[in-house]
């Protein structure tokens, strides 16, 4: 019977990436220059944090890490900044990365699913759900129709089997 799961995975190493290119870009821009602003990523608790002297910089670091996320073609949705807190003269932002669908999350997906009409079987397994069906193209319709939704984190669709 053919099958695909709903997935919320992060690719870590394209993070790295986006973060390290946002770092070479504070370098070299010209508004920046004799400043302090820095931004770090912390791999273990998922994290970005951004440093900077006032808060329109942590603004125009964010932008740019935005950007980058965008080139590299992950989801900014993963992306749940905090506020901003002052520190000495620093400003700090936390950016915590959204990775693996949470129970609420899930219940949401499953719902918008039975509610959508659509007549297939879906259920959750722990951090994906599992949707059947005995037509591949009703399984393209959900996929279709769960791409137009917004659930606040990045959906991907993988183990699709016939």
């Amino acid at each position: 019977m053919p099958s695909f799961d709903i997935v919320s995975e992060l690719e870590i190493f394209e993070v790295n990436h986006a973060v390290q290119n946002t770092q070479k870009e504070i370098a070299t821009r010209f508004d920046f220059r004799g400043q302090d602003v820095s931004i770090d990523i912390n791999e273990k608790n998922k994290e970005i944090k951004i440093s900077t002297e006032s808060d329109f910089q942590c603004e125009q670091v964010y932008s740019m890490l935005e950007n980058h996320f965008f080139k590299r073609k992950i989801d900014i949705q993963a992306l749940d900044p905090q506020k901003m807190t002052a520190s000495g003269k620093n400003i700090i932002q936390v950016i915590k990365l959204k990775d693996g669908l949470d129970s609420d999350t899930a219940k949401k997906i499953n719902k918008a699913i039975k509610e959508s009409g659509i007549k297939v079987q879906s259920s959750i397994q722990g951090d994906k759900i599992r949707v059947t069906d005995k037509k591949r193209d009703t399984l393209q319709q959900v996929m279709a129709f769960l791409k137009e939704q917004q659930f606040g984190v990045p959906l991907q669709f993988n183990n699709f089997k016939d």
